[in-house]
């Protein structure tokens, strides 16, 4: 087994199948019984244990911070241990309180019992990066706190990996995650054999036998949606007008499309409402004021899991697509989804040579709202 530099590498495997144990071999908390485990090129049964561990950062559940030391005592650990100066060692606790989004003149002397427990799990995160290792450690770092703020943390810290691009090893039970995090996946069956060594879109779609198959569980198309983003698919353009648009330019705006909708932006291209063609003949009252708020909005690195849950509970089948400062992009169809799940399908199985999913010809659009209410069953 080969971890690629700068990439999470997700241990994944039902309890007791020796996940924790096999990651602890590698900073020899645990000691190897046989085989090799090299670090770049050093077997690191070859390398004193204490310096190993200086050299590599370790994340646990429990976080293990110091009860007695103040936030920037527990960062500045290791880097005391390898001898760095004070103002190296300042220097570094502020890089690094910052990098986790806490700021520094609030948080450097506060004290652990004075944190939640995500503020604690971003300082145990900064604290295993302090000495600067190129291999980071995680042993279900996420696990010991509620699903909203688990979930928060997961996408921060993939956000800071986008920056620092350790190696990482990264230990849970949740299969979910595993998709999430790793940018591989080994599945473990008992006694750490691997079952299945992979990126996970391959072991979504293609799982190496029933094992793998029955741990992923049901679901691996939308499991799969979780690793594709709305910049993945191709985005309809919809017609638009100026929020303060008169009647005959939000016609003007409608003519010659297939759609019956007209999306109004601000000054700014921002999407503020969905007129219908029915609301612009109505006559009463300003056109800013009719129709639809524009609700269903997203980046387009949102999820294509995320868009879809949003489209079914917003019941339209359309997502609105903007940039960082919220100015209109395009539509999001759900046609558009179902196209590029297909696709990546197909991808995966070597069908086609990895294109983008087209938009489809559709006549999306009715007065129940922008792309059609999604019908539910029994209507």
């Amino acid at each position: 087994m080969e971890i690629p530099d700068g990439e999470i590498v997700v241990l994944v495997g039902p309890s007791g199948c020796g996940k924790t144990t096999t990651m602890r071999m590698i900073n020899r908390l645990i000691e190897p019984d046989s085989g090799k485990i090299y670090l770049n090129d050093d077997d690191v049964t070859s390398v004193n244990s204490d310096e190993l561990r200086r050299r590599i950062g370790y994340v646990i559940q429990q976080i293990g911070l110091f009860p007695h030391m103040t936030i920037a005592d527990n960062i500045a650990t290791v880097p005391q241990l390898l001898g760095w100066d004070k103002k190296k060692t300042s220097d570094r606790i502020d890089e690094l309180l910052n990098m986790v989004g806490m700021d520094p003149s609030d948080y450097r002397n506060r004290y652990p019992k004075e944190l939640s427990g995500g503020q604690r799990q971003r300082i145990g995160v900064a604290r295993a990066m302090a000495g600067d290792p190129s291999v980071m450690l995680m042993d279900e770092p996420f696990g010991a706190i509620d699903p909203i703020t688990r979930s928060r943390l997961q996408n921060e810290f993939l956000r800071l990996q986008e920056e620092i691009k350790k190696t990482i090893v990264f230990v849970t039970h949740d299969i979910d995650e595993a998709i999430k995090m790793g940018d591989r996946i080994a599945i473990l069956r008992s006694r750490s054999q691997i079952a299945q060594y992979d990126k996970p879109e391959n072991i979504l779609l293609a799982p190496a036998d029933d094992f793998v198959a029955d741990f992923v569980g049901t679901g691996a198309a939308l499991k799969r949606l979780s690793l594709a983003t709305l910049s993945d698919i191709e985005w309809a353009q919809w017609p638009t007008a100026d929020i303060n648009a008169d009647q005959s330019e939000v016609d003007q705006a409608l003519q010659g499309s297939d759609k019956e909708w007209v999306l109004l932006l601000d000054e700014g291209k921002r999407p503020q409402r969905w007129l219908h063609q029915q609301d612009v003949e109505a006559g009463a009252g300003a056109l800013s004021e009719r129709g639809t708020a524009a609700t269903s909005v997203a980046g387009p690195d949102t999820t294509l899991s995320s868009a879809l849950a949003d489209m079914l509970t917003a019941d339209f089948s359309t997502m609105i697509v903007v940039d960082d400062d919220g100015a209109y992009q395009g539509v999001a169809e759900i046609e558009t989804i179902t196209t590029a799940t297909k696709a990546m399908r197909a991808e995966a199985r070597g069908e086609n040579g990895g294109s983008r999913a087209e938009v489809p010809e559709s006549q999306a659009g009715d007065e129940e709202g922008p792309g059609g209410r999604l019908k539910k069953a029994g209507e």
